[in-house]
């Protein structure tokens, strides 16, 4: 193209911020829009919309979680807190220059895409309403904003406080009530172990069986051990290898009293704590099956037994929402949107997302890898396949992740290791297309 595309992006977390920058270094004109009024989006402790709590740490190591570009300090611990990481995103900003470009404090309200292949990005701001005509859009907003409770609630009613996850702090919440913790994830398992120390007693209710990895194992980070197999291994070999691991170091999550997880090892996103198995084995916290029905102050659970409580914290993830957006362009739903290499929007050429997925591992790399996959095709040097061979690519990766996921959300769902190296392959592949003379085109040129 003779001329870049201007670009939108919307978002300026990890995700937004990786966009940003490899379009800056393709030389490719961006505007960034942020609701808050600082870079590094959830991870933000204290900014709105932020879920971020006082003991929040990475879950991932830290060299499996770091940019390729922007490598995390080596003095740092392997698991670092809220804080680090917010401010390793500020300090990414800053390092390349990203500040100039990104709106903060302003929030889109409106994206329209044009017949001419154009897209106007409506957003309020400071100084008030904002709008710009793009010829791309790259949604980067993330999916952890809006909290999703129990749906169709339980039976009964509830005279103990609830609160969703989204709006926990710190254990200041918890000291001295009895805490039930409803949910299997790792703020489920932060959580429950915080309350095990402020509370007068900890419940934790899971519906379902999960594997619990520590964050060490063989004196390594956890992660790094799967990742070392998954250079070399099919995903259902390392399957077999990693729960034997874990059933040697750790043991089966029934021997806790929690559920025993019906799926697989790598078959659901990993939960990793290293606190919770020791505060069950002491007491400390109390494992409880699903929840049954709610009475008063008295929550009945699936295998007869009920307990009174003051609070409960709903643990129960979030909905996947991009409410700026056309609900045509979504088909059923956003967490079902079938997207080329979960970046492209086959049918709206010029829309791509960045973010919009669950991970066996850390987030930061993918989304720079993404983020580069974008700016290659929005400076013309990658180019898409025809939109019916991108079709043809979701409905087979759809296929393959039902079979390995089930229907927990299969259409966001990858293996981190191998969603990596796809990315990688992907941009060669791209760059044959367009040095062919084969590119999609982005939209109309103005």
């Amino acid at each position: 193209m003779d001329v870049p595309p201007r670009v939108a992006v919307i978002g300026a977390g990890a995700a937004g911020l990786a966009a940003v920058k490899a379009l800056h270094d393709v030389d490719v004109p961006t505007v960034g829009f942020e609701a808050a009024e600082q870079v590094g989006g959830l991870w933000v402790y204290g900014a709105p919309d932020s879920p971020a709590y006082r003991t929040l740490h990475l879950n991932t190591s830290r060299g499996r979680t770091q940019f390729a570009d922007h490598p995390m300090p080596t003095d740092w611990p392997d698991y670092p807190d809220h804080r680090r990481v917010a401010g390793y995103l500020a300090d990414y900003a800053n390092r390349f220059g990203l500040a100039d470009t990104i709106r903060l404090g302003h929030t889109v309200e409106r994206v329209t895409q044009h017949p001419d292949g154009t897209w106007t990005v409506a957003a309020s701001g400071p100084t008030g309403p904002v709008e710009v005509t793009v010829d791309a859009v790259v949604v980067a907003n993330g999916h952890n904003r809006v909290p999703r409770l129990p749906g169709p609630g339980y039976p009964g009613t509830c005279t103990a406080e609830q609160i969703h996850s989204h709006d926990y702090r710190g254990p200041e919440q918890l000291a001295g009530r009895r805490v039930l913790v409803v949910g299997g994830g790792n703020s489920a398992m932060d959580i429950a172990v915080d309350a095990s120390y402020a509370a007068t007693r900890t419940l934790l209710s899971l519906r379902r069986g999960v594997w619990v990895v520590p964050k060490y194992l063989l004196g390594r980070p956890s992660d790094t051990l799967n990742g070392a197999l998954a250079r070399r291994l099919p995903w259902r070999l390392r399957q077999r290898i990693s729960q034997t691991m874990l059933s040697a170091t750790v043991g089966n999550p029934a021997r806790y009293g929690l559920p025993a997880p019906t799926h697989g090892f790598l078959q659901d996103h990993p939960t990793l704590s290293d606190g919770l198995l020791s505060r069950l084995t002491h007491g400390d916290v109390e494992a409880r099956p699903g929840v049954a029905a709610l009475d008063g102050d008295r929550v009945e659970f699936t295998d007869g037994r009920s307990d009174s409580v003051d609070l409960i914290v709903w643990c129960t993830g979030y909905r996947v929402e991009v409410p700026f957006l056309d609900p045509a362009l979504l088909g059923e739903g956003v967490d079902t949107l079938p997207l080329y290499r979960h970046v492209f929007h086959p049918d709206a050429p010029g829309l791509s997302f960045v973010g919009l997925m669950q991970s066996t591992g850390s987030a930061f790399p993918l989304v720079e890898a993404q983020a580069k996959l974008i700016a290659a095709h929005l400076a013309g040097r990658y180019a898409l396949p025809d939109p019916e061979r991108q079709r043809a690519a979701c409905r087979a990766e759809l296929r393959a992740a039902t079979a390995r996921w089930g229907q927990r959300r299969p259409a966001m769902r990858v293996d981190f290791d191998v969603y990596l190296a796809e990315l990688a392959r992907e941009l060669t592949a791209g760059t044959r297309r367009a040095r062919s003379g084969t590119a999609s085109p982005v939209g109309a040129p103005r």
